[in-house]
């Protein structure tokens, strides 16, 4: 179960979130690389759960897909800083939000337009954003102090 792991963060069943002390997750890992679909090696980041009273991988990310994740999360939240001046929003007419360049592409990040319920469904996105505000903001704040730690801010 332990063969790949490098470091481990035991006991995110009392920090997750909202699920803080009922969570099924149980830690986290980081384990030597996998093998990708190309054959390149790749960190991977695993989330495990109790299963039964056993730990088992619940998933399994190249952390360059966390990474992504956080890129596009970070955007996200950014835009709906500014949102509040839309009527809806956000612009019918533009739902591109940004295009964020990444290995010589671009990840492009808009607002689903083709979600039926969309006017309802970012609303309550939003709210959950505000509502979680305290949660996300001490983790985006720690990242922030471990990027300049790094020397990347």
């Amino acid at each position: 179960m332990n063969e790949n792991t490098v470091i481990t963060a035991e006991g995110y069943d009392k920090i997750d979130g909202r699920n803080a002390y009922k969570s099924g997750i149980k830690k986290l890992t980081l384990g030597k690389p996998m093998l990708e679909e190309n054959q390149s090696a790749q960190i991977a980041a695993q989330i495990w759960k109790e299963d039964s009273g056993k730990l088992v991988m619940d998933m399994e990310l190249p952390v360059h897909r966390i990474l992504d994740m956080m890129i596009f999360l970070s955007r996200t939240l950014l835009y709906f800083r500014e949102a509040y001046r839309l009527p809806l929003l956000y612009d019918p007419e533009k739902p591109s939000i940004e295009r964020v360049g990444l290995q010589g592409g671009v990840m492009p990040v808009s607002v689903c337009t083709d979600n039926p319920d969309i006017n309802d469904d970012i609303q309550l996105f939003l709210q959950s954003i505000n509502d979680s505000g305290e949660i996300i903001g001490e983790r985006l704040r720690v990242i922030s102090r471990i990027l300049e730690e790094l020397e990347y801010l």
